[in-house]
């Protein structure tokens, strides 16, 4: 786990003062790598690698980026790729080994199979290699997008690096992309490779990039389909699951240093932290945030209910107003730029707290987008329940609960009631991809706040539906696998950022053993009926390991994901904050951000609405880059 930066010159000529450039992005990474650095560059000086390091497999200086081999080959690379015992063995007989690190096992599957080497990682991973003979530069991100890739090309120059940061002191001028606004705005996230920074694109999960004879080259090695198995049983696909769940998990616990677990008292961090603790009782060290200032936002009794069963010790992050005020900027620098929703503060908080303890933490994350555990879902579910029961069409196939079954888990929505009520305000039955686009977009809340007339939401729209209505990956009737499939592809990879930017703020590492492409694929291949089964978000993963997790856990019907009382802090102890945030000298000057309406219309809004959150998150990023740019171009100065 490190960060990663390098240069590479389409003309193939000296880069002015290359070394210095490499340094400057060495410093803006730092925090990914407090263990070591290093800086490489060829004869020439057109192409140069930058690496930071985080120690955690093989703490050797063998294992020391960047890495170069016998043949010229240089490797610069984030991540970890955990079966490379695995690959030691398969390929000890053709390469000489000079360390017992993962890096080296990517150099040497990259000198055996070339750019087909990425079939043969598990893991999460982002690297470039310069392959000398050929004179080329391979990079290439994980499947999911675990770990960043981030690059610009500027004057027949291509630099990349782990995080955007690291780009901006090359670029002419820091400027918002109002295509990528127009996406953060309706999603909180963008859903393709354009970030909010002009100029700055990020490389895909699942692709990878070439540079030959001043060519750039990206391709797709890696996608999900839905290729549902209706040849077996739910007993077959729940002892399959533990089988590739228990595996993945062996995989992710390899460490030479202690490895713990965030809990926040759902089911998937719950259930990875007591599979952890059942392989290694040293795995016992458990972390979680809470807030008790204001009732409904206490989660602590579930994360300790987990942590008793599995005998771990638990530590929890007491988080108040004053942690936001004193936090809030590190956070969006951190994440380079707004993304999805407040949970990052708070995971801030609770990654600082596991960096006192540890340098590795699991987490659960993928379990929602993968086996279905999003509110929304019942929601737009139901929907679809009451018109096929409405025109007669129930038992046509498209439907995978009825809504008698589907009834007793209504339940689940009593907090969604307000949102639920806007939902059905208009286009009551419309094509399911109208539905699920009106309950994932977050724009409608800013009717006043936005200049409009600057941002093409129709293009947002379009784009929302070639990725939900993508048949080549999800057949046309499976409602449930669509809207699962959208989160997967889209917010998933948004979430991932928060969870590397945050661990990483604090120079840990943050593993997620749910995301393991074998068991994802197999996932893919699960009845919709078995994975959603009466209705119930959830159902194969809960019923799986029922004896496993606590059963006030199993039954929750009020996790919400990690809630922070925004409401009652933005009307309270944080309203001067927000309000000085707002009236920054600057701020009258945004082009996409009409201040004086945030400021008019700042607390009228609901208990869980993002508004406040998504637009205060735009306008200190907007501080802290935009007004701050002078800063990225003095680092390179002397």
């Amino acid at each position: 786990m490190c960060g990663i930066a390098g240069i590479v010159n389409f003309s193939n000529t000296k880069v002015h003062r290359i070394e210095k450039k490499l340094e400057a992005m060495n410093f803006l990474l730092k925090h990914r790598g407090p263990d070591g650095n290093g800086v490489w560059t060829n004869e020439l000086q057109s192409i140069g690698l930058a690496h930071q390091r985080l120690s955690i497999i093989d703490l050797t200086d063998a294992a020391s980026q960047p890495m170069k081999t016998e043949n010229g080959n240089c490797i610069v690379y984030n991540g970890e790729i955990y079966n490379y015992k695995e690959l030691h063995e398969i390929y000890k007989n053709n390469w000489s080994f000079k360390s017992k690190s993962d890096t080296e096992c990517i150099l040497a599957a990259y000198a055996k199979f070339g750019n087909e080497c990425l079939d043969y990682f598990r893991g999460m991973f982002a690297f470039a290699i310069w392959d000398e003979t050929k004179q080329l530069l391979f990079c290439a991100r994980d499947r999911f997008g675990i770990k960043p890739f981030y690059y610009t090309i500027v004057d027949e120059v291509f630099y990349f690096a782990s995080e955007a940061k690291a780009l901006l002191p090359f670029l002419p001028e820091i400027k918002t992309n109002p295509s990528a606004l127009s996406e953060y705005l309706t999603f909180q996230y963008t859903i393709g490779e354009k970030t909010l920074f002009e100029g700055i694109k990020q490389l895909l999960p699942g692709h990878y990039l070439t540079i030959e004879n001043s060519e750039i080259s990206i391709k797709r090695y890696w996608d999900i389909n839905y290729e549902i198995d209706y040849n077996h049983t739910e007993k077959y696909f729940k002892e399959k699951l533990e089988y590739l769940v228990d595996d993945s998990l062996k995989l992710h616990l390899r460490s030479d240093v202690p490895v713990g677990c965030y809990v926040s008292g759902g089911v998937d961090s719950s259930l990875i932290h007591l599979l952890a603790t059942e392989k290694d009782a040293d795995n016992n060290l458990a972390f979680h945030g809470r807030f008790n200032e204001y009732k409904g936002y206490d989660e602590s009794q579930y994360a300790q209910s987990a942590t008793d069963k599995s005998k771990g010790k638990l530590f929890i992050a007491d988080i108040i107003a004053d942690d936001f005020k004193e936090n809030i900027r590190n956070v969006i620098y951190h994440l380079d730029f707004p993304v999805a929703g407040p949970g990052s503060f708070p995971q801030y908080m609770v990654s600082k707290l596991a960096a006192s303890k540890l340098k590795v933490v699991l987490g659960g994350q993928g379990g929602d987008e993968v086996f279905g555990g999003y509110a929304r879902y019942l929601i737009a579910y139901f929907e679809q329940c009451i018109n096929s029961a409405i025109d007669g069409t129930h038992k046509n196939g498209n439907y995978v609960v009825t809504i008698e079954s589907i009834i007793p888990n209504l339940t689940l929505l009593q907090e969604y009631k307000p949102m639920m009520k806007e939902f059905w305000k208009k286009g009551l039955f419309d094509p399911i991809d109208e539905r699920y686009f009106r309950l994932v977009d977050r724009s409608t809340e800013m009717n006043k706040e936005i200049f409009w007339d600057q941002l093409d939401f129709e293009t947002v729209f379009n784009d929302f539906k070639q990725i939900f209505n993508n048949e080549s990956n999800v057949r046309k009737e499976a409602y449930f696998d669509k809207m699962t499939h959208f989160d997967f592809k889209c917010l998933l990879p948004a979430l991932l950022q928060v969870e590397d930017r945050m661990s990483m703020a604090h120079g840990i590492e943050s593993r997620v053993p749910l995301l393991d492409h074998v068991l994802i694929e197999f996932a893919a291949t699960i009845p919709a009926d078995i994975k959603f089964k009466n209705g119930t978000l959830k159902n194969l993963l809960k019923s799986t390991y029922s004896n496993v997790l606590p059963n006030e856990i199993v039954n929750r019907r009020d996790k919400m994901g990690f809630p922070v009382p925004l409401k009652e802090w933005f009307a309270n102890e944080l309203k001067e904050f927000v309000k000085e945030i707002f009236s920054n000298v600057n701020t009258s000057n945004r082009d996409f951000i009409n201040t004086k309406e945030v400021l008019s219309n700042f607390g009228n809004e609901g208990q869980f609405s993002r508004k406040t959150w998504g637009l205060l998150s735009l306008e200190i990023w907007h501080q802290l880059f935009h007004d701050n740019a002078d800063y990225y171009k003095n680092l390179l100065n002397d």
